[in-house]
């Protein structure tokens, strides 16, 4: 695995005059919300977890994938994270778990045989498929643009973050949210149209201006 991929450069220009700060002072700034700090934890960490990655999907696209995964998974839970082992260890434990779980789901999809034919008579093997897939670029742009909208949720009051947060992990219906938060579905309605147009206003607030 090359260690200069263009996946990290944008973590490598995440580097600061704090690059010296030892990992507990960069962990304690990440977690009170301090972004450099988390992009420099990722940074010293990514190449350790890609490699561990790789070992298990064997694919270079997965790889990345299940990277860029991991940094959102570690950056929305990094508030859990108690230091009992180092960042890079459980960054790494989180990248095998989603690298196992890729080939789970994959394992348990549908068989398609490659000489099956598609409308016309062509086979999968005359047929060119796209790669669809973001190049590193568009993923890192991606991965930012999660840590902005997960701190804008982090600034929300308290009762705004909470349906947020319940509305979309636990992917419920708005009688389930309200139901859970303990409140009327108008109130809910309510609540969720607030907090939507403030993330909106953060996130416009957050993003570079080139």
């Amino acid at each position: 695995m090359n260690p200069y991929h263009p996946i990290f450069d944008d973590l490598d220009a995440a580097r600061s005059d704090d690059c010296h700060m030892t990992e507990q002072r960069l962990l304690s700034a990440a977690q009170a919300g301090d972004e450099r700090a988390f992009l420099e934890l990722c940074r010293s960490s990514s190449r350790q977890v890609l490699r561990s990655i790789n070992r298990i999907t064997r694919n270079k696209h997965d790889s990345e994938d299940v990277l860029q995964e991991s940094l959102m998974k570690a950056f929305v839970h990094l508030s859990r994270f108690d230091a009992r082992s180092s960042f890079a260890t459980w960054l790494t434990r989180i990248g095998i778990n989603s690298a196992l779980q890729l080939l789970r789901k994959r394992k348990k999809s549908l068989e398609i045989p490659v000489e099956r034919s598609l409308d016309g008579g062509d086979t999968w093997e005359d047929r060119d498929i796209p790669d669809t897939s973001l190049d590193p670029e568009a993923r890192y742009m991606a991965f930012e643009q999660s840590v902005r909208l997960q701190k804008a949720i982090r600034g929300l009051p308290m009762a705004l973050r909470c349906v947020v947060r319940t509305r979309h992990s636990e992917n419920c219906s708005m009688q389930e949210l309200a139901d859970t938060v303990g409140i009327s579905v108008p109130a809910a309605k309510s609540r969720l149209v607030r907090a939507r147009a403030a993330l909106g206003k953060a996130l416009v607030l957050s993003t570079p201006r080139c």
